[in-house]
């Protein structure tokens, strides 16, 4: 199956299952969804802690037990499989080139490097920090590499870098977003982890500057976006929000127990200050500002106080609430986790949406394009990698 037929395909199921991946539990006690598929309601309120976090974290696992109820979904895990580049053997380079590089990202650069193939007159590394990839591209390929960064001090401290790897590398401080005058005809562009209209511009103005080759792995797809996605190719049937887009982001597989224990008592705690403010207001679900961090390192009693007197309720009913309250909201984070599954499972249907529309722009301009994995996604969950030549 082409690239465009997989898009129109999985284009027509999201559209079919959007009411099931586009409600949100955290806003609603009990999405419509649940009326409607009454048992796989209970079989998810009914799930053991370890099978949520199981289940939250791993699409393919919850599509699988989705599609027990919903035979179609079926469909939609097909069209999220795609296969890993392979990879190439690399020369050893030691470890100076990897100077002040954590670990993780290391690991990433490197299956990066390692899925790529050299092409092009030059290297553009597109928001490339200080220059690590393009560092590790320079000495792998032996191609002169041209950084872009807007970050003065991340420039000043890739020059250091590249000139102790002593490659041929030269930075460029400029607003990727501004720009007219890269990329350049010929060259071979690369952005890991560029987000949202970073990666866009690099892929629209590149067509047109005439750039050979593109080894591009998207993240972050909601930046930039207003409301709603503008697709670059063609509009098909689907409408995502900037709420959607964010979905195709959240994966936690690289978060530690601790952080998660974090994030799960963070929106306990939100959720037992929505339970009291609904109780007391009588008014539905409202958005709220950001939390500061502070505030949940206190105890729940000051944590909503703080929140009544910022959202206009009275304190003094925070304080007679407050034990009720937290109850209340530790027993909807539970539900709100159970029922996010069926929200999450369609998580990298959404990511390879996004990435086919990208893809599917580079192939109506005459590139060869392919789309696959670069590293396993518990290295990193953004773990897609766009490859086209210029045919």
């Amino acid at each position: 199956m082409n690239l465009s037929d997989r898009r129109q395909r999985l284009d027509g199921l999201l559209q079919f299952f959007h009411p099931l991946w586009h409600a949100q539990p955290f806003r609603e006690a009990r999405p419509a969804w649940c009326e409607q598929w009454p048992a796989l309601a209970a079989e998810l309120l009914a799930l053991p802690d370890d099978a949520v976090a199981l289940l939250n974290n791993d699409s393919a696992a919850a599509l699988a037990l989705l599609a027990r109820h919903l035979p179609e979904v079926a469909d939609v895990l097909a069209l999220t499989e795609v296969p890993a580049y392979p990879v190439s053997a690399a020369r050893d380079h030691g470890t100076r080139w990897a100077w002040e590089i954590p670990g993780r990202k290391q690991s990433q650069i490197e299956a990066f490097a390692s899925a790529s193939r050299p092409g092009g007159s030059s290297v553009l590394d597109w928001c490339g920090g200080k220059g690590h990839l393009g560092r590790r591209l320079a000495l792998e390929w032996g191609l002169p590499v041209h950084t872009l960064e807007i970050d003065t001090a991340l420039c000043d401290e890739g020059e250091k870098l590249a000139h102790k790897a002593a490659v041929d590398q030269r930075f460029w401080r400029r607003d990727a977003l501004a720009v007219a005058d890269w990329p350049r005809a010929g060259q071979h562009a690369i952005a890991l982890h560029a987000c949202g209209d970073l990666h866009r511009r690099l892929l629209t103005q590149g067509c047109a500057a005439g750039v050979s080759h593109f080894d591009v792995a998207p993240c972050c797809y909601y930046r930039g976006v207003d409301q709603t996605y503008v697709p670059l190719h063609d509009q098909g049937g689907l409408t995502l929000t900037r709420d959607d887009l964010r979905l195709a982001v959240t994966e936690t597989v690289t978060a530690s127990p601790r952080l998660a224990r974090q994030r799960d008592r963070e929106m306990a705690w939100k959720l037992g200050f929505d339970a009291f403010r609904r109780e007391k207001s009588g008014a539905a679900y409202k958005t709220f500002k950001p939390v500061p961090a502070a505030w949940f390192r206190q105890g729940f009693g000051e944590f909503l106080q703080q929140m009544s007197v910022r959202e206009g309720l009275p304190a003094e009913m925070a304080a007679r609430s407050a034990e009720r309250a937290e109850a209340l909201g530790w027993q909807r984070q539970g539900e709100v986790m159970r029922l996010s599954i069926v929200r999450h499972a369609f998580r990298r249907a959404l990511e390879i949406w996004l990435v086919l529309d990208l893809a599917c722009y580079l192939e109506s301009r005459g590139y060869t394009v392919d789309v696959g994995t670069f590293c396993p996604r518990q290295l990193t969950p953004r773990n897609l990698l766009i490859s086209a030549r210029r045919a």
